[in-house]
């Protein structure tokens, strides 16, 4: 058999390119060749995060930011200024098709098949061209997947944008309101991404079989070939892939391990909002303010970008609040290595904006969360954290960030507390994380799938050189 040899494309976003780079992993430790299509930027960025002994490579491709009225350096989602420049982004995505048909022509070995996660669509027309097959890399769950098609089908009935109403046939009881879904475009809107020309061949789902076992099988009978590959965090397994994973830690990594193992079991909260959640300065301070009173320890992550906007730095050094909080709170500006933190021992609650990456994360932790979404798919995965798992503690807020008010300290305080007490809630979480590494390892049903995936890649192979033998 011909050396396997996977091309990834992802959105030069780290909530894909993150999990796309884990799954690699996971393929290249099957003997296979993995080309990850990246930006220069983006490659001295996440060159480190790669196991030297893994045939994986990253392939910078420019990155047309002035082409498409972008400033320069802008090569990943969260270095952009402000989300209002995510038309120009997928303008400058889609500019990439031209240079990456030219590199695919002179790929050695030829590509096996492309994956490329769900944002960028065109790929599809690249893998026809060439005949190869494409799999979508799904960077949201099978819940969400399934969810947003039944609410896609019965929005027109919804009378106000406030008013709950239950998603139907499921075998859960979720409600929804309009404020708390992301845009849908319509066919006469001017989205930004583009729906899919033409089905992939498959669907890979950052998942496994036994956190939503139903939802995945409803995948399944809507899309054909859905193989749960998840949770990819999980292929990390050296302590310096998880400091380094997806960034290059703003804290000292024998500090973070140093004051964490000085903190009793399941005592501290974890408190980070992503790379892309735009909180204003009122807001970092109530959050700030609120678990100080929590009484718990605490990690608190304040994104770069916000700290270079002076406020921030201005009010912590006015309140005096890291002095304050000396020996309980940690304050990390920046990027943090959050499954280390996750997975250590003395970590027990994750308040967080329920990104999928985030909440898959802390489910392969075993920690239970305190549920913040602010846009996209964030309050799908808080219903599945909370009304689905029962492994979550609602702060409260009720639309997408452009709607809500300010959430005040007292909020965050009693979630905190609320959670921190919760043992049925612990164990629950704690269950789903043995289930976790069971289906990642060695038989399980994510290392089965992944088999399964490998497996179909060979057969379409195999099909396509029957069929130009017979042209």
């Amino acid at each position: 058999m011909a050396q396997l040899h996977f091309l990834m494309i992802p959105l030069m976003s780290q909530s894909h390119i993150i999990p796309l780079t884990d799954f690699a992993k996971s393929l290249a430790r099957r003997g296979a060749l993995v080309s990850i299509v990246t930006t220069p930027l983006n490659a001295k960025r996440y060159n480190p995060t790669l196991d030297s002994s893994l045939r994986i490579q990253l392939i910078p491709l420019h990155f047309p930011c002035r082409e498409a009225g972008l400033p320069n350096g802008c090569e990943n989602l969260d270095a952009l200024d402000s989300l209002d420049l995510a038309r120009q982004f997928f303008h400058a995505c889609r500019l990439l098709k031209a240079p990456l048909h030219d590199l695919i022509r002179h790929l050695h070995p030829a590509p096996s098949c492309i994956i490329s996660t769900s944002a960028i669509s065109w790929t599809q027309d690249l893998a026809d061209s060439f005949r190869i097959p494409r799999y979508v890399f799904e960077t949201v769950s099978c819940f969400t997947l399934h969810c947003s098609k039944k609410i896609s089908q019965l929005l027109d009935s919804v009378a106000s944008d406030s008013e709950l109403f239950p998603v139907p046939q499921i075998p859960h009881t979720v409600e929804f309101s309009r404020n708390q879904l992301p845009r849908i475009p319509t066919k006469d809107s001017d989205s930004f991404i583009d729906p899919e020309p033409a089905p992939p061949r498959g669907t890979l789902v950052n998942t496994f079989q036994e956190l939503e076992p139903w939802y995945l099988q409803a995948s399944r009978e809507e899309r054909g070939s859905v193989w749960s590959v998840g949770p990819v965090s999980l292929s990390n397994r050296e302590a310096s892939e998880l400091f380094s994973r997806g960034n290059e830690a703003s804290i000292d990594e024998h500090y973070c391990l140093t004051w964490l193992d000085s903190m009793e079991r399941n005592s501290v909260v974890y408190a980070c909002f992503g790379s892309l959640c735009a909180l204003s300065i009122e807001q970092i301070i109530e959050i700030g303010l609120g678990l100080e009173e929590s009484g718990s320890p605490f990690i608190w992550i304040i994104r770069k970008q916000e700290t270079n906007s002076g406020q921030v730095e201005e009010w912590l050094a006015a309140e005096g609040f890291e002095e304050r909080v000396r020996g309980r709170g940690l304050v990390v500006r920046g990027w943090a290595p959050q499954v280390m933190i996750l997975s250590h021992p003395s970590v027990g609650g994750f308040l967080t904006h329920c990104g999928w990456n985030s909440t898959l994360e802390g489910v392969a932790a075993g920690v239970p969360m305190i549920t913040w979404p602010m846009f996209a798919e964030q309050f799908y995965n808080e219903k599945m954290v909370v009304d689905v798992l029962g492994i979550g503690v609602r702060v409260g807020v009720e639309s997408c960030a452009d709607k809500q008010g300010l959430m005040r300290r007292d909020r965050v305080r009693s979630s905190v507390g609320k959670l921190m007490g919760e043992r049925e809630m612990r164990e629950k979480a704690e269950a789903l994380a043995r289930a976790a590494t069971d289906a990642f390892e060695d038989g399980g049903s994510s290392f089965l799938n992944v088999t399964l995936f490998i497996q179909d890649v060979v057969r379409a192979n195999a099909e396509m050189a029957v069929y130009e033998m017979r042209e």
